[in-house]
């Protein structure tokens, strides 16, 4: 394998993975029901050409360049595209409504978009008048369109240009520095408008390197992209892929990621919490509707592999004995389940939440390793991070390379390193609000142990205190009970009250099939979750997950909602995560109910 040459920029990274690694299938996506590549040479064209129809029409380096798009080798064609001609990329997540969309696009002060069809370019249509800033509009996918180009037209237009001027691309992608803006993220913004993180070259390829250090990546590797790629995680990742020249696949959409695993057999994936949580449920429901015997083996399985796991993780041999039983375990059950994810995955990288101990020990047992990590956007992202020879169960790791961390006296994360962001946009109140003397303060409160793991224990903002002065972390005690089956998202509530109560989302396909089993009719949704033995049976599992907290955090009352909490509604945002001040709002009445009397 070629020594990777150290880069200092993406635009660098770029002609170094092109340089380094010509191979077959770089990028792949499912058109058409087949899936198809893209080879090194081809993706070098379209980025080359694109870049240079961009600059044709008027992009220039500093300019900002908007990304609306489902993930897809389009996406990070125009992503480096941008990046190339010295451009600011500023992803928008697809799932963000028309007049968030248009917020984001004059706030960042946007001159071009880079849209795919469809709804998404609609959205650009329905807010394109009001937008006096914004120059041309690029369709990515589809065919003609009024009022913009198709991305063929701007390629066409590079090739004109690259024609003429052959070194025009290298030499305007050579002179992109590293303290250059890279891109232009707008945070999710669950207590407010979204602000917009300027993060540079510098401060990408730090977190590149920094990880390449400590997590095993080469050109062999096939990564399913499952996140979208106007989330910082993925995007990192994808940067680092091709730096070390992996072959990435994407996703066709969140149901088919079962399908996607068996037809790609990816080596390496990044997911989120709730992608490991929706697969530890269905093994489980697969478990529990079966005989009493092989329930019985299933758990001897997962109880052997979990002591073997243990003694691998302190570094001891395993006895003759538990290596002849995991051996079992693993022909009797494990292989059965790790066939459905293809059967190669080395790894897999977990970000966004914490996760709790028992999927990952679950997933432990089964030999099929989750390395949980903790960042945010303004960390381009990665902070810490569990390796594959340094980890340890229930935390989000060490500090990667170049990262201090420090917990300050109420209890919040402080860091400090070269992945720390340039500033918010446009808002240097809030910039010198989280960066002070050099550290970032990160709004989460943890805690790092003797040997420098970190625990995360919630948002500082989220804490919660009672009427009875008693502070009550949500997040820890919401991990728990989304690991249960029949809960698909929750809200814990009880600020300045007298206990601990919870707004509940279940899973409806699973509590129907509850329903139907016991006998119990309804009309509709509304009515099964006001059913008293529903209420009574999703209080009991919420109490069997939580049977180890203190009496003061265990949750005493719940409301069972009739739907899940959506993004077009503002209750989450594109990454998922509560918008908890305005579900307490919005469900103010419903929450004041659970403390009446």
């Amino acid at each position: 394998m070629p020594e990777p040459e150290l880069v200092t920029t993406l635009s660098r990274l770029f002609l170094h993975t092109c340089r380094t690694y010509p191979k077959p299938e770089l990028l792949k996506a499912k058109v058409d029901g087949s899936w198809r590549a893209l080879s090194t040479s081809e993706f070098e064209q379209k980025v080359r050409r694109l870049s240079l129809g961009l600059q044709a029409l008027g992009l220039k380096p500093g300019d900002k360049a908007a990304l609306l798009a489902e993930s897809a080798p389009h996406w990070v064609v125009a992503d480096f595209a941008i990046l190339c001609a010295g451009g600011i990329t500023v992803p928008i997540f697809p799932t963000l409504p028309a007049e968030q969309v248009r917020y984001i696009l004059e706030d960042s002060e946007a001159k071009f978009v880079l849209s795919a069809g469809g709804v998404l370019w609609d959205k650009i249509t329905a807010v394109r008048p009001r937008l006096a800033g914004l120059k041309r509009a690029v369709l990515l996918t589809g065919g003609s369109v009024e009022n913009g180009l198709t991305i063929d037209d701007v390629i066409a237009m590079g090739a004109k240009a690259e024609a003429a001027d052959p070194g025009a691309f290298e030499r305007q992608a050579l002179a992109v520095g590293a303290s250059d803006l890279a891109s232009l993220i707008y945070t999710s913004g669950t207590t407010g408008r979204p602000k917009g993180v300027m993060l540079t070259h510098a401060n990408f390829v730090s977190n590149v390197l920094a990880l390449d250090s400590v997590v095993p990546y080469d050109e062999t590797d096939i990564h399913l992209s499952f996140l979208p790629l106007s989330h910082v995680l993925e995007r990192t990742g994808s940067f680092l892929f091709l730096y070390k020249g992996g072959t990435i696949a994407f996703c066709e959409n969140v149901a088919s990621v079962a399908e996607n695993l068996l037809e790609i057999r990816p080596t390496k994936m990044i997911g989120v919490p709730r992608l490991f949580e929706k697969i530890y449920a269905r093994v489980m429901d697969q478990v529990l509707s079966g005989s009493p015997l092989k329930r019985a083996i299933f758990f001897w399985a997962v109880r052997t592999g979990k002591l073997a796991a243990a003694r691998g993780a302190e570094g001891r041999p395993l006895p003759k004995g538990l290596a002849l039983r995991l051996r079992l375990a693993r022909k009797l059950v494990f292989d059965k389940i790790l066939a459905r994810t293809g059967g190669r995955v080395r790894f897999f990288i977990s970000g966004g939440a914490a996760l709790a101990p028992d999927i990952t020990g679950f997933f432990d047992a089964l030999g099929l390793i989750i390395l949980p990590g903790y960042g945010l956007t303004e960390t381009s992202p990665v902070l810490t991070g569990n390796t594959l020879r340094d980890r340890r169960l229930g935390t989000v790791g060490k500090a990667i390379p170049g990262v201090s961390l420090r917990i300050a006296e109420d209890g919040e994360i402080l860091a400090r390193g070269p992945n720390l962001m340039r500033g918010y946009y446009k808002d240097e109140e809030a910039t010198r609000n989280v960066m002070v003397d050099g550290w970032f303060h990160t709004g989460d409160i943890g805690q790092l142990d003797g040997d420098g793991f970190l625990t995360i224990t919630d948002r500082k903002k989220d804490v919660i205190v009672t009427s009875g002065g008693k502070n009550v972390a949500p997040q820890p005690i919401e991990t728990l009970i989304l690991a249960t089956p029949y809960i698909q998202n929750i809200v814990v509530v009880g600020a300045e009250r007298k206990f601990i109560a919870a707004l509940v989302v279940p899973d409806f396909v699973r509590l129907e099939a509850y329903a139907r089993s016991r006998g119990l009719d309804y009309r509709d949704r509304s009515e099964l979750c006001r059913r008293e033995e529903i209420i009574a049976f999703l209080t009991a599992e919420i109490d069997g997950a939580t049977s180890d907290l203190a009496p003061y955090e265990k949750i005493k009352k719940i409301a069972v909602l009739d739907r899940d909490f959506e993004i077009e509604a503002d209750e989450i945002t594109p990454t998922l995560k509560i918008k908890r001040n305005i579900i307490e709002r919005k469900y103010k009445a419903v929450i004041d109910s659970l403390y009446n009397g």
